[in-house]
């Protein structure tokens, strides 16, 4: 093993970050790195695509985050300025202590930014291994403020805490002249406290052609425009090859040696595509596949009468042999409980939509309403055994009683089981094209003018260019407008923040902090930071309940005739005609 990156920002740097995850991977494993690691602002956002994408490409993949350190985490008032420090998750226990710190710095730290105590970062200390940042990390900085001393008592807390084998001082150099000051000195500390260093770059993008789009970036990320923004100087935070790194770093062999060793140190292991279903009650002396069997036999008598059809008996045999072979039983359960209870509360549910619809075995059990066999449904587009993937009903309910099913929910499963399901806002062609024209001081009739002739916003600015004749000539005729489209094109599909799904809630089988960190969203609502489709590679349950207006106004129209008319009535009864 060689050389390996250990310092890494990706697009999940949200807004700082220009590496998009499959690129940085297949330009890792194109400089033959035997190990890369991710370490994004605050975060684990790209955590399980980075692993998928690592481990695809033969490269062992380093999980890790660049985290904010503070002395009080409880504080919140005045303007402060948080220390980087690298942390990298060395095994299993690791990683979950490294999911804790990263939900604790979101839920109970955010302050303009997620941040971390040094007090916090001993409670979750085991299988870590710390390096000291950038010039923004603490030793690094009481280095450049001339307090040497502070410095090394700073290195030696950092070892106090990780251990002496658990932190490292970072060396980088991107042609600075105060990184050639903090390595002078981080090199005399690590001499006198006998601790190791280790050699970085402080990766943003992948090639130095980069920089300039980068500098755009930052300028988006602060609202302002090219040469107010604050940037990184020069063209080398860029993923260099080992070669690169050897003749920066030559004068100090060791440091290059132990990214080899961190690397051989670090062995996270993310178990993806098993379902992890929460447990639900059963009656004493049966097992899900029984309770689920007999559930869905009284339910055919109900809909269908005893005895029921011979068609609709081996249908139902057939859903329910694929349903056990695939270990879904429990996930059946589940989703019957909470539609029963909405259905006990007098919430309107929805009749059923989507895929699940087709499923005879959610029709008998309440789920739907929808007969699949009267309308010729099909379930293999719900569940199918050569497509092994967890089902996914869509539950439509009340608006006013989602909130109810919700709270019913945490109080069923935990609390600390439950979250919403995270989704990131990314950059589209209209927006990626307006905020670089603001940055790069762009007219603003001309953008304007360029942004109404794109279609619509879900459209590439590529697309853009070959369906709208008058958008392609405004950027064959203009020189600048030509500029700002060159470069939003490199910036469009960016994640741009974190945002709530509009439905989906996920539950696990135990805290969700063991399997993915959390957040809040915009309100108090917390959420995953792992968008739909890494939940389910992780094979955690996801639920959408959507609430819905209409269901509503259905519900209390209904409530009218009963009360008015004497009439009760349930939404399916009522005649298509």
């Amino acid at each position: 093993m060689s050389f390996c990156h250990l310092h890494v920002h990706s697009e999940y740097s949200m807004l700082d970050g220009l590496c998009r995850l499959p690129l940085l991977v297949k330009r890792a494993s194109e400089l033959g790195m035997p190990a890369l690691a991710l370490t994004d602002h605050g975060g684990l956002y790209g955590m399980v695509p980075f692993y998928k994408l690592c481990t695809e490409a033969g490269i062992k993949p380093i999980l890790g985050c660049e985290v904010y350190v503070v002395d009080d985490m409880t504080q919140k008032r005045g303007e402060e300025a948080p220390h980087h420090l690298v942390l990298l998750a060395e095994d299993e226990k690791g990683l979950k202590n490294l999911l804790s710190l990263v939900t604790r710095s979101h839920l109970d730290g955010f302050y303009y930014r997620p941040r971390v105590s040094k007090e916090l970062l001993a409670s979750y200390s085991g299988g870590l291994i710390a390096l000291s940042a950038c010039i923004r990390g603490e030793v690094a900085d009481l280095i450049l403020k001339g307090d040497v001393k502070r410095a090394e008592e700073a290195a030696k807390e950092y070892e106090d805490i990780f251990g002496r084998d658990g932190f490292f001082l970072e060396l980088q150099y991107h042609g600075l002249s105060s990184e050639k000051k903090v390595n002078f000195w981080l090199n005399a500390i690590a001499r006198k406290l006998g601790l190791g260093t280790v050699a970085t770059n402080d990766v943003h993008y992948l090639v130095p052609s980069d920089a300039a789009v980068h500098k755009v970036l930052l300028a988006v990320q602060t609202l302002s425009s090219l040469g107010q923004a604050l940037h990184l100087t020069g063209k080398e935070y860029y993923l260099k090859s080992p070669a690169e790194m050897e003749a920066l770093f030559r004068e100090v062999p060791e440091a290059l040696k132990a990214t080899e060793a961190i690397a051989e140190r670090c062995n996270v292991k993310l178990e993806l595509g098993k379902p992890r279903l929460p447990e639900i009650p059963l009656p004493e002396g049966k097992t899900a596949e029984e309770y689920l069997e007999e559930l869905c036999l009284k339910g055919m008598a109900e809909r269908f009468g005893s005895p029921p059809p011979e068609e609709v008996q081996k249908r139902l045999q057939m859903e329910l042999s694929v349903i056990k072979a695939m270990g879904f039983p429990g996930y059946f359960l589940i989703v019957k409980d909470i539609v029963d209870f909405a259905r006990k509360r007098g919430f309107v549910v929805g009749v059923g939509r989507g895929s699940a619809a087709g499923s005879l075995v959610a029709y008998v059990l309440g789920i739907t309403d929808v007969d699949p066999i009267k309308y010729g449904l099909i379930f293999e587009r719900f569940l199918n055994p050569e497509r092994v993937s967890l089902p996914d009903i869509d539950v439509d309910l009340c608006h006013f009683g989602r909130k109810e099913v919700l709270e019913y929910i945490r109080y069923r499963f935990g609390p600390e089981r439950i979250a919403h399901v995270g989704a990131f806002s990314l950059l589209q062609a209209r927006a990626a094209f307006r905020d670089t024209g603001r940055a790069l001081k762009l007219d603003y009739e001309k953008i304007d003018r360029a942004c109404s002739l794109i279609p619509y916003s879900r459209m590439t600015l590529e697309e853009a260019l070959e369906e709208s004749p008058h958008f392609s000539d405004l950027v064959k005729s203009d020189a600048s407008v030509r500029r700002v489209f060159g470069i939003a094109r490199q910036l469009q599909g960016l994640p741009r923040h974190v945002t709530q799904h509009s439905a989906g809630v996920v539950i696990a089988d135990r805290n969700l902090t063991e399997y993915v960190p959390l957040r809040r969203a915009s309100g108090e609502e917390i959420i995953t930071q792992a968008d739909m489709y890494a939940l389910e590679e992780l094979g955690l349950v996801k639920i959408d309940l959507l609430g819905l207006r209409f269901l509503t106004v259905i519900g209390e129209t209904l409530k009218l005739v009963r009360e008015r008319r004497g009439i009760n009535l349930r939404p399916e009864e009522i005649p298509l005609d």
